[in-house]
């Protein structure tokens, strides 16, 4: 008999076809907020008008921005943040952006809730993996504030408890884990992402679809979870190819965002694969989005995973979903990959094999390299996939 258990996540509600204004100001209202912080980044705050409409919208509620996030959410920006949040005492935060924000806001309320100011601190929060992949969270206090997230990216981080920052000594992104971590509430609006760069949309796009597919490949899987995820990737490889040929189809756009969402109910309810694991550090290594980390490595963990026959048989689902009769799920993903013009190898990326043993090291600690599918005993089998990858 299947024994398991799904864990819901403290989130609230998810708002769509609402401004994200008018959203942000009838959640604080909710909540009784009185003094809103925004944590963005640059482009956004300086480059576009999202957050100046936003801040209109919120009047003198609005008493602080933070724009100085940056990608892979280094851990010295999560303590700059926290100082800056720490000196308005806000009592909503807010980000606005992709999973570099989302993840940095997580950080900070780690931060915040430990009463962390320096960098060295963090070190006693975040996920520990041992040798045997067993993996220890410690045990955080509460934040004293909730965030509320405004998505501009597909990556999904505003769905989970689990945050990420990089330790920029040590070269690998670390795990924060919180039941109050996650956005209370979460925020689509398709209008304030059509400033996103299309390569940035669309790389996360794909690594939405990342999301599902390990779902739905996980060695330990999840009935509600197969379902949401399913149905995810039949809305994403509908909306992509489209948000691609016409960007400012609304419609379309909100339909990724929503395929989004279901594809991230995996997260921290199933155990996820070598595609995130590896991809963690290649990203930490590299400097590569998590977007493009998935496009060049989803295609070869599903061809790494194949020699395993429940996975084999689980990947036929995914072919089904993306439109093949077949059962080649990773040639399903890489015509996808290809129709939205990105890149689908390493080499694409002007990534050089000389930092495959650097990657293959820190991925060997990495939650989600310990939970593949088809287990991964040795920093030879990483060399491999990242091999086939290139």
């Amino acid at each position: 008999m299947d024994i398991g258990s799904h864990q819901y996540i403290a989130q609230d509600r998810i708002v769509w076809g609402v401004s994200a204004g008018k959203a942000i100001r009838d959640e604080a209202e909710r909540r009784g907020a009185k003094r809103l912080f925004i944590i963005t980044g640059k482009t956004l705050n300086r480059k576009t008008s999202v957050i100046a409409d936003i801040g209109n919208a919120l009047g003198d509620k609005l008493v602080g921005i933070f724009d100085e996030c940056l990608e892979h959410t280094p851990r010295e920006t999560v303590v700059d943040a926290a100082c800056a949040a720490r000196r308005v005492k806000p009592d909503l935060i807010v980000s606005v952006g992709g999973g570099t924000v989302i993840d940095t806001a997580k950080v900070v309320l780690v931060a915040l809730a430990e009463n962390i100011s320096d960098v060295a601190a963090l070190d006693r929060c975040h996920i520990a993996v041992d040798a045997t992949g067993e993996r220890t969270s410690p045990d955080l206090r509460a934040p004293p504030v909730r965030q509320i997230a405004v998505s501009t990216t597909l990556s999904g981080a505003e769905f989970s408890c689990l945050g990420g920052a990089v330790d920029q000594q040590r070269h690998i992104k670390d795990g924060y884990y919180g039941a109050y971590l996650c956005p209370a509430a979460v925020i689509l609006d398709p209008a304030i992402t059509l400033p996103t760069p299309e390569w940035l949309w669309l790389s996360t796009g794909i690594r939405a679809l990342d999301h599902a597919v390990e779902s739905i490949c996980s060695r330990a899987p999840n009935p509600l979870v197969d379902a949401c995820a399913l149905r995810a990737l039949s809305l994403l490889s509908e909306a992509l190819p489209r948000n691609r040929c016409v960007p400012d189809d609304l419609e379309a756009r909100l339909q990724a965002q929503q395929g989004a969402w279901l594809a991230s109910q995996g997260i921290l309810r199933v155990d996820y694969g070598a595609s995130h694991g590896i991809g963690h550090s290649l990203g930490a290594i590299t400097g590569l989005s998590h977007g493009y980390t998935s496009c060049v490595l989803l295609p070869a963990v599903l061809r790494w995973n194949r020699e395993q026959p429940e996975n084999r048989e689980r990947q036929k689902w995914v072919a089904e979903q993306l439109g093949d009769s077949g059962d080649d799920a990773a040639a399903s993903v890489e015509t996808l990959i290809e129709r939205l013009g990105l890149p689908g190898r390493l080499r694409d990326l002007g990534i050089d094999r000389s930092c495959f043993d650097s990657v293959a090291q820190g991925a060997m600690g990495n939650l989600w390299v310990n939970t593949n599918p088809r287990a991964i005993r040795s920093r030879e089998d990483i060399l491999s996939i990242l091999e086939a990858a290139y």
